[in-house]
């Protein structure tokens, strides 16, 4: 037996040193730990459960769960009329105001605008502007990280709080309408899908992104891509904001060179709502160019024989009928390319 004490009342050498070897030791894993969690761009504070990104976990978290009991569009107690959400996805400014505002002038009982920047950034427009204080609580995000797809969800979150709101449509600081706002409220509202494009490719862009630590979840039959910029209903909004199964899976495993904004909800979506889609986006982008972005049109690009060509090229599929009309919006287009598109708007756009 070990003696602990080398006479009545006197002090434990023992104890007093295992109780400094016990401090040694968990100071040492402490450091391993800070040193491991660095490789891996993780915050010190998320490891101890405290500071602003678990602060800014739990306030999604209650969002969450407070849009995903709001009421459904067939528990409404009176008619309501609906609204379109345009969810504006931006790291700073808006630099097409203007040529939004014409868009939205005159609609004001027909849409929605919010709007997910810097945190802490407000946008510099009048009071009579859609956009004026239309920011919502934000966090920063990161190109290709699962922090997109966290704010996709956080303007969907908020969207969907106000149930007058019936459609979702994400949009970009560098988007463009190319039909006027009767036009796209009709096309939108009065459609019998949503519009979230889901694939499946065999490449490096596509399978190649795929970990099997997804599995069981999610196999690899299962994984799809899609285009980031999505538009939905109300009931898939719902169901994308309720799900807490896969998601957790994705923010887990969908990590370096997977790009989760291009993953989840085509995936998700494939899984268990691949009827509710029109399995297509409704903004246009040109990756004729090749690379890791799409192409950027400034000022030199607009006239009018570019916008009727991007307007009415294609043709698609639309409430189980063809139509010419497949393209809803447009990107990437510079500051630049704003004043020319204010020349044309009403005459090529109608607004």
């Amino acid at each position: 037996m070990v003696r602990f004490a080398t006479r009545l009342g006197a002090p434990y050498p023992s104890v007093k040193k295992l109780v400094w070897s016990l401090l040694i030791f968990v100071s040492g894993m402490v450091f391993g730990l800070i040193a491991t969690t660095s490789l891996h761009k993780l915050d010190l504070f998320d490891l101890f459960g405290f500071g602003a990104n678990v602060e800014g976990r739990i306030a999604d978290e209650n969002l969450f769960r407070s849009a995903s009991m709001v009421l459904k569009k067939h528990e409404y107690p009176y008619t309501v009329v609906p609204k379109v959400a345009f969810l504006f996805l931006t790291r700073g400014p808006l630099p097409l105001i203007p040529l939004w505002e014409r868009f939205f002038h005159g609609h004001e009982d027909f849409f929605s605008v919010y709007v997910h920047t810097l945190p802490g950034y407000k946008l510099n427009v009048s009071k009579s502007s859609p956009f004026y204080d239309r920011e919502i609580p934000s966090q920063d995000t990161q190109w290709g990280s699962i922090s997109l797809t966290d704010a996709e969800k956080r303007l969907l979150a908020n969207a969907l709080l106000d149930f007058s709101n019936e459609r979702f449509v994400l949009i970009s600081e560098s988007c463009i309408p190319l039909h006027d706002f009767s036009t796209i409220y009709k096309y939108l509202t009065e459609s019998a899908h949503s519009f979230v494009e889901s694939y499946d490719n065999p490449g490096i862009t596509a399978r190649g992104r795929y970990s099997r630590r997804l599995i069981p979840y999610i196999m690899l039959s299962d994984w799809r891509k899609g285009s980031q910029w999505f538009e939905m209903n109300r009931f898939l909004a719902l169901e994308i904001i309720s799900e807490t199964k896969y998601y957790p899976q994705f923010k887990k495993y969908c990590r370096r060179h997977c790009y989760p904004d291009e993953h989840y909800m085509p995936t998700y979506v494939a899984m268990f709502f691949p009827t509710l889609t029109a399995n297509r986006t409704l903004t246009w982008v040109d990756w004729s160019r090749g690379g890791g972005h799409p192409s950027t049109y400034g000022g030199a690009d607009i006239t009018e024989k570019f916008l009727q060509s991007v307007r009415n090229r294609w043709k698609c599929r639309y409430n189980y009928g063809e139509t010419s009309t497949c393209y809803l919006f447009a990107r990437k287009f510079s500051h630049s390319a704003l004043e020319p598109l204010l020349s044309l708007a009403s005459t090529v756009m109608k607004y």
